[in-house]
């Protein structure tokens, strides 16, 4: 038998930098494929995404995904990681040896800044001149034999979303020696001199010297103080150094930054040239009239949200039924073969049906996740958090503050992270503590299953119009708390949008794709893990101990559990909101994670899975569920309660940890759980009761 080869040794490092916007993410998954993973850097909570290609000579490389960044004079917690990265201050993670500055080149003289300050680390660099066909349609003409000189480093024209240029990039990438770069902009004289006496004094590597220190010398005293990676002396020297530039008439804040715009108008002098602006811009014009509008842009909003749950429930319905069908066919296997017993039981009622109910709503999930990345790869999300500014503002935030908020749609987690763009620590921290208000994709399975027992022969824009309408009361409590916040916890001035607005663009399918694998892997780990493990345990408490009589009712072996014993336990607190022990022991178990909700009726009930499709066994059952009156235990109000319980509840683990890695204190996290489960309790409490008094059951 063959032995497996060694795996080859990693030949460079390779970091992936530039603006947002640019396409670097296009390129990072062109180059990687499926190559690539998703983690933290070690620690804090910003996305680290790394992965696998191949250089000319077939030589494997390491490509890291630096977070979006307008410069190396940081404003947030993304733009220090990739800051610390190129300087080498991460730790376990390698300074690199190549960088791809990405550069949008429709957009050349604000790309280049960041640029500049690359070619200043004195790393090997390539520029990965991107969206040239856009350059071109605006009447962009560049000089590519003159950027290449000015720059001192190859540059590639590509158009990353349709595969142009990814040959010449990895040439370029795979060429050795590769140089440190020749080129930079000039410093004065004396900002020079007091540069490279900083950069002696310096405990880092020589080649990063002079980057440290010309850093360190943009910065505010305040910003000195924070700075934890060097010694008190060199603080105390940087502010003398500071000191004495201003008594020769040089502001260290600012001269730096005027001499990076005065390189880059020399390189943009001798390498562009601006023709006659074409149809791109008009286009991108037009559609922002309507997409924009203060009238048409909120249709259009609400008419792109409506779209995407439509196909949540028709689209998805095919595929769903397939999965639905492999579980039933797999546990009506594993009866067959299987005794009557306990063992039996737990894998068909316990393993099979839990997670089987779970993983039947993957294609929904792709399909929300579909829609994001369409929605951000067309440059539509910016218009969208600009629609929402003029909402946000009444509330004490600005339109930025709602990307975190949509992105939130899909998971609370990568929201919760992309509150890092947002400067002002209190405007960060509101939005932390009102982004799980947004109807995630693990509130899907609960929603489909509410509005199956609510109305079982809904059509597919019944059950669209019911889905938007809880997302809408998501977003109008998000709102709410903000205020509240914002006004009588965090109170702050309301700051003002600055937001940059892409041209409209196709989408990278590709791109979209690959988003969709992650998301879709990240899922099914979790229904493996958490929910297998979940689904386990609630079947053994719905189980044990068992009667003593060996004749008692299904009804009577599930009171008689421990789960029994918990759901009537907090019955007291949930029978105002018209929910019974048995939906208890739901709530119960959702609060790790709220899909698991589902998977514990399925439990609960006992649902026979064999011949069946979909959860219409689940719901069959649920709706013939009566109380010891007679009367049924899921009536309309109880349903919609339901619903608007999980839309307001807190009930995700993995949601609190991240919260508490964020904020760096267990307050926020439990201010959080606290005021949500309130909330959820009083809406749930609200459309039960009130539904009563004005006469419906």
């Amino acid at each position: 038998m063959r032995a497996a080869a060694p795996a080859r040794e990693v030949a460079r490092h390779v970091a992936i930098a530039g603006n947002p916007n640019c396409g670097k993410s296009t390129i990072f998954n062109t180059l990687t494929g499926l190559r690539q993973k998703v983690g933290n850097y070690p620690g804090v909570t910003v996305e680290k995404k790394t992965g696998r290609f191949f250089g000319s000579h077939g030589e494997p490389m390491e490509l890291l995904d630096l977070p979006g960044s307008y410069s190396l004079q940081v404003r947030s917690p993304d733009e220090a990681v990739a800051r610390d990265v190129l300087l080498g201050r991460q730790a376990d993670v390698p300074r690199p040896d190549v960088i791809i500055c990405v550069v949008d080149a429709s957009n050349l003289e604000r790309n280049l800044y960041l640029v500049a300050q690359m070619l200043e680390l004195q790393i090997p660099a390539v520029v990965a001149l991107n969206m040239a066909d856009v350059a071109e349609k605006n009447g962009v003409v560049i000089d590519l034999m003159g950027l290449r000189e000015k720059l001192g480093v190859p540059v590639i024209p590509m158009v990353a979303t349709k595969g142009v240029g990814f040959i010449e990039l990895r040439q370029a990438v795979s060429r050795s020696p590769l140089p440190p770069p020749a080129i930079c902009a000039q410093m004065p004289i004396v900002l020079e001199r007091e540069v490279m006496a900083l950069a002696r004094s310096l405990q880092v590597a020589p080649e990063v010297a002079r980057g440290e220190a010309l850093l360190l010398l943009t910065l505010h005293d305040q910003a000195l103080e924070e700075v934890a990676h060097h010694e008190r002396p060199v603080i105390v020297a940087t502010l003398e150094a500071q000191k004495r530039l201003r008594l020769a008439g040089f502001d260290p804040l600012s001269a730096p930054v005027e001499a990076r715009y005065e390189w880059i108008g020399e390189v943009c002098g001798a390498a562009l040239h601006k023709g006659s602006v074409l149809d791109a811009h008009s286009i991108t014009d037009r559609l922002d009239a309507v997409l924009t509008h203060r009238v048409w842009g909120w249709l259009a909003f609400l008419g792109m949200m409506t779209l995407m749950f439509f196909c949540i429930f028709t689209v998805a319905q095919t595929p769903m039924d397939w999965l639905d069908g492999a579980c039933t066919a797999f546990a009506g296997w594993v009866g067959a073969h299987l005794p009557e017993s306990d063992v039996r039981s737990l894998l068909t009622d316990g393993v099979i049906a839990g997670v089987g109910r779970v993983v039947v709503f993957l294609p929904q999930i792709l399909i929300l996740y579909f829609f994001l990345g369409i929605l951000e790869d067309t440059g539509y999300m910016a218009r969208a958090a600009f629609i929402m500014d003029r909402l946000m503002s009444r509330v004490g935030l600005h339109g930025k503050s709602f990307i975190p908020m949509l992105s939130s749609f899909a998971c609370a987690i990568p929201g919760i992270m992309a509150t890092r763009t947002i400067e002002n620590r209190k405007d960060r921290l509101v939005t932390i503590l009102v982004a799980p208000l947004m109807s995630c994709s693990a509130r899907l399975p609960v929603y489909a299953l509410m509005i199956a027992v609510l109305i079982p022969g809904a059509s597919g824009l019944a059950k669209a119009g019911i889905m938007l309408c809880m997302y809408l009361i998501g977003i109008i409590a998000a709102f709410a708390m903000a205020w509240f916040f914002k006004t009588r916890i965090l109170k702050g001035e309301t700051p003002m949008l600055l937001l940059e607005m892409p041209p409209y663009r196709m989408p990278a399918f590709r791109g979209v794709a690959i988003r969709m694998w992650e998301r879709a892997g990240l899922f099914l780990r979790r229904a493996g893990t958490v929910i297998l493990a979940l689904s386990i345990l609630l079947w053994a408490l719905a189980t044990y101990p068992k009667p003593a009589d060996e004749h008692a009712s299904p009804a009577e072996a599930l009171a008689h559990s421990v789960a029994g014993r918990m759901g009537h336990l907090i019955e007291p607190a949930i029978a105002p909101l018209g929910y019974d022990w048995k939906i208890g022991i739901g709530l119960i178990g959702s609060f790790a994670a709220r899909e698991v909700f589902v998977s514990t009726m399925s439990i609960v009930y006992n649902v026979e899975t064999k011949g069946k499709e979909d959860i219409e066994p689940l719901r069959d059952t649920m709706i013939a569920e009566k109380r010891a009156d007679g009367s049924p235990v899921f009536t309309p109000l109880v349903c919609i309660g339901l619903m608007v319980f999980y839309v307001l509840a807190m009930q995700c683990i993995s949601t609190v940890a991240i919260v508490r890695r964020e904020t760096n204190s267990w307050r926020w996290p439990l201010v959080q759980i606290a005021y949500m489960t309130l909330l959820a309790w009083i809406g749930a409490f609200i459309v039960y009761q009130g539904g009563r008094l004005l006469g419906f059951q």
